[in-house]
């Protein structure tokens, strides 16, 4: 459960320095549009923060950590979080400073962030996965027994 407390922490310091960065870096240029940079301050906090917090709580409460997906689940999403995030960051940076990178910069800063958008979906099945896993009844060696061994 600290192990969790401590990646949620870890991802609100980084929502609210993007935050601050998307603030001062816009106020610097000048801009006043809509970039993709004001967001990534709330998907850190929503996609970071608050899930790992919800994690904590459902670990210890069904000791998510013993499941055999507890380790793909970490790497997955956080990878997938942290790639999406990056790139946001790349594609609100070339927004505000308007700068052309040309059709295949552009395509592969899409295609990136799709990757990592991807990677949190799939970070988020393993979490459901792990979920009703650990929600299963388990069953005792009598039952098992008396039912041939068969699992619903």
């Amino acid at each position: 459960m600290k192990r969790h407390i401590k990646i949620a922490f870890a991802y609100a310091i980084a929502a609210m320095a993007c935050g601050v960065f998307y603030r001062e870096f816009t106020k610097a240029y000048d801009f006043t549009g809509v970039t993709v940079l004001g967001k990534v301050h709330a998907h850190l906090f929503l996609l970071g923060m608050a899930v790992f917090l919800l994690v904590a709580l459902f670990d210890a409460k069904l000791n998510l950590r013993q499941s055999r997906l507890y380790r793909p689940f970490l790497l997955v999403y956080n990878a997938g979080v942290g790639i999406a995030s990056a790139l946001m960051i790349a594609r609100g940076v070339t927004q505000v400073v308007a700068a052309d990178l040309g059709a295949g910069a552009d395509g592969a800063l899409s295609g990136i962030a799709g990757l990592g958008h991807i990677l949190t979906a799939a970070g988020l099945i393993l979490f459901f996965c792990m979920l009703l896993f650990a929600l299963r009844p388990v069953k005792d060696g009598a039952e098992k027994q008396a039912d041939g061994g068969k699992t619903e």
